[in-house]
């Protein structure tokens, strides 16, 4: 899920600067980009992450910063300035092309002047390293907490109108046999037979097509599937691969109703459930 959170912290003349970016991915996938002298915590950085992000995209940012602005902490590369001087003066006399560089170029230039952070300890640092981590994730978890509460009411309507199709697969699944004995009987009076109901073969012609068409099991199974991702819906663990596999189970059930039913109205329903259950696969790709 989507979501963004900023925290920060100091110690011993250092201040800790996090932001945390998220966005949908079906798997988690955590990025940390620390300065270098805080590399060594990279692995307790993303286990901190990892207790609280169970999918999507995030990628933290982290910078580092003296707090005590009377030292000098500002670095200059005199050696790489110069060879920036002298290239530019090389290509205006090989190109004819004035080439002026400013300093206001040089500090837009890489790697001449940048920030010690050589004099951080990790060990002194993590503390305010943690902290900031938690205050940022604090905020993206708020953040997403309140996307998940629209995703989730609009994944409820959508599992409403699947009921509602269910219902109607239901009302009219009994009434199957006896439209196709109709339709049976009419095709064979249009080609001149004439059977007596009491037929032995027309009566097993009819059991045999219900019980091919026969969804009962399929409607008890997706009524559970159906409760059960209700279920899952109002817990607060992480839910979404479960959803995801709930939707694959959904869509295997409706498939059956369509190919046994033989009905046009309970095929209508089916296609209906299948637009709302693609639109809620869609979704749960985004829960966590």
């Amino acid at each position: 899920m989507t979501g963004f959170g900023r925290g920060e912290a100091t110690t011993n003349g250092w201040r800790v600067d996090v932001e945390l970016s998220g966005v949908n991915r079906k798997q988690a996938d955590i990025s940390v980009h620390l300065p270098a002298a805080l590399l060594e915590l990279e692995a307790e950085a993303r286990a901190l992450l990892s207790k609280s992000i169970s999918r999507g995209r995030i990628s933290a940012k982290v910078s580092l910063s003296h707090t005590d602005t009377g030292d000098n902490r500002l670095l200059f590369d005199e050696d790489l300035a110069r060879q920036y001087v002298a290239a530019a003066k090389r290509l205006s006399e090989q190109t004819g092309i004035d080439t002026r560089i400013t300093a206001a170029d040089l500090f837009r230039a890489p790697g001449i002047f940048r920030i010690d952070e050589l004099g951080a300890d990790p060990a002194e640092v993590r503390g305010a390293l943690m902290t900031a981590l938690e205050n940022a994730l604090s905020q993206l978890v708020r953040m997403q907490c309140d996307e998940g509460q629209h995703l989730r009411a609009d994944l409820e309507a959508r599992l409403g109108h699947i009921a509602e199709e269910v219902e109607g697969i239901t009302a009219l699944a009994p009434l199957v046999p006896a439209g196709y004995r109709k339709s049976l009987m009419k095709r064979l009076q249009e080609a001149g037979l004439e059977l007596d109901l009491d037929d032995d073969r027309l009566l097993r012609e009819i059991a045999i097509f219900a019980e091919r068409c026969d969804v009962t099991e399929e409607l008890t199974r997706l009524a559970s599937h159906l409760g059960l991702f209700r279920t899952y819906l109002a817990s607060d663990e992480p839910m979404g691969r479960s959803l995801d596999f709930l939707c694959q189970e959904l869509n295997r059930e409706l498939n059956t109703i369509g190919s046994k039913a033989n009905d046009a109205g309970i095929a209508r329903c089916v296609v209906h459930s299948k637009t709302e259950l693609e639109k809620i696969r869609e979704q749960v790709q985004n829960v966590q």
